[in-house]
C-alpha cells in the first residue's frame, strides 16, 4: 500500500508540473483561531456591502461541512506577477487583472490535478475552489506552510512575495500534512503607512469597507465623497500594500501566457480611459476579471478619479 507521504509527494510534483508555484497540504478541520477573528470582523461591519461574507459562517470555518467526507485541504498558489507595466500616464488596474480571468485559468489546472489523482491514486473525491465559495483561502494556505499572513492580510512567502492566486482542492483522502511557517513581517509597517485610504485598521486587520479594491469592484453604489482624491489613480483594484512590501522585491514574472495583458491595455492613457467606449471595453477585457465591475462600473470609477 502506498503511503500518505508518497501520495502527497506525487500531488506536489504534479502541481509543479501544471505551473503552480507551490502546494501545501493541511488536515480538513475547524479553523479554531480564525473563528473569533472572522466574527469580530463581521460584527465591526468591515465587510461593507459584501453581504455574502456573512453567509455560510460554519462552512467558511469548517471544510468538512462544505465537502462531505473531506479529510485534506490541498492549497496551491499560482504566480501572476507581470513583467509588463501600464503606461505611466494611465489610470491603474490591479496586476492580477491584466490577463484572462484567473478563475477559469486556475479551475482548468485544478481539474487536471483532480484527474491525475483519480488516475494515479484511485477513487478520490472532492471539490475545487478558486475564490468562489466560503473558503478562507489565506488561512488554509498559511496552515499548510505556503507562507504567513502579512500585516496587509495577504499571504506572504519568502523569496516569492505575494503576487499570486490561492486555490484549493478539498478531498476525502488522508495525506501527509505540512506545518505553518513563522511570520517574517517583523517591525515593518510599510503597507500600513502607504495605504491611501487607511484601510489597514491595525496590523493584520483590513477594514474591507475602506479598501480601494472594495470601492472599485465590490461596491455597487456611488463611492463616498470623503474618499475623493485618495485613490492614487486606481480604477480597478489596488496594489499599493503589495507594491511597497519589501518581500515583493523577490517577485519574478509569471510563466502563464493566459495572464499576458491585451496589448491595448498597456498603452492606454488617462484620456483614452476617459473616452473608452463599450466596444473597446469588451475588446480589451474580453476574458478579463475587469468585466466584474462592468462597463458602467469602470466609467463610475474613472469619473470619481478625475
Amino acid at each position: 500500500m502506498i503511503s500518505k507521504e508518497a501520495y502527497s509527494k506525487k500531488i506536489k510534483e504534479e502541481a509543479k508540473r501544471l505551473g503552480f508555484l507551490s502546494c501545501g497540504i493541511s488536515k480538513a478541520e475547524f479553523l479554531e483561531e480564525e473563528a473569533p477573528r472572522l466574527e469580530e470582523w463581521l460584527n465591526k461591519n468591515m465587510h461593507g456591502e459584501m453581504g455574502y461574507m456573512e453567509n455560510h459562517f460554519d462552512k467558511r470555518l469548517d471544510p468538512t461541512k462544505l465537502v462531505e467526507g473531506s479529510k485534506s485541504v490541498i492549497s496551491l498558489i499560482l504566480n501572476y506577477y507581470p513583467v509588463e507595466k501600464q503606461n505611466l500616464d494611465s489610470y491603474k488596474i490591479s496586476k492580477y487583472a491584466f490577463g484572462q480571468d484567473y478563475h477559469h485559468v486556475i479551475k482548468s489546472k485544478l481539474r487536471q490535478l483532480q484527474e491525475f489523482m483519480l488516475e494515479e491514486i484511485g477513487d478520490v473525491h472532492g471539490r475545487a475552489f478558486v475564490d468562489s465559495a466560503p473558503v478562507l483561502d489565506k488561512a488554509w494556505a498559511a496552515k499548510s506552510g505556503l507562507g504567513w499572513i502579512g500585516k496587509h492580510s495577504n499571504l506572504l512567502t519568502q523569496q516569492v512575495g505575494s503576487f499570486y492566486f490561492i486555490a484549493e482542492l478539498i478531498v476525502d483522502l488522508e495525506l501527509d500534512y505540512d506545518t505553518p511557517v513563522t511570520d517574517h513581517c517583523g517591525t515593518c509597517t510599510a503597507c500600513i503607512d502607504a495605504c491611501p485610504t487607511d484601510a489597514i485598521a491595525a496590523p493584520y486587520v483590513v477594514d474591507g469597507s475602506k479598501c480601494i479594491s472594495y470601492f472599485t469592484i465590490e461596491l455597487k453604489n456611488e463611492i463616498p465623497n470623503e474618499f475623493h482624491g485618495k485613490f492614487d489613480d486606481w480604477m480597478f483594484g489596488c496594489d499599493v500594500c503589495q507594491d511597497v512590501c519589501p518581500w515583493n522585491r523577490f517577485s519574478k514574472s509569471h510563466q502563464e501566457p493566459l495572464f499576458n495583458p491585451h496589448p491595448e491595455l498597456l498603452s492606454m492613457t488617462k484620456k483614452d480611459w476617459e473616452e473608452i467606449t463599450e466596444d473597446v471595453f469588451k475588446k480589451v477585457f474580453q476574458k478579463s476579471a475587469v468585466k466584474r465591475t462592468k462597463f458602467s462600473g469602470l466609467q463610475r470609477n474613472i469619473k470619481f478619479l478625475k
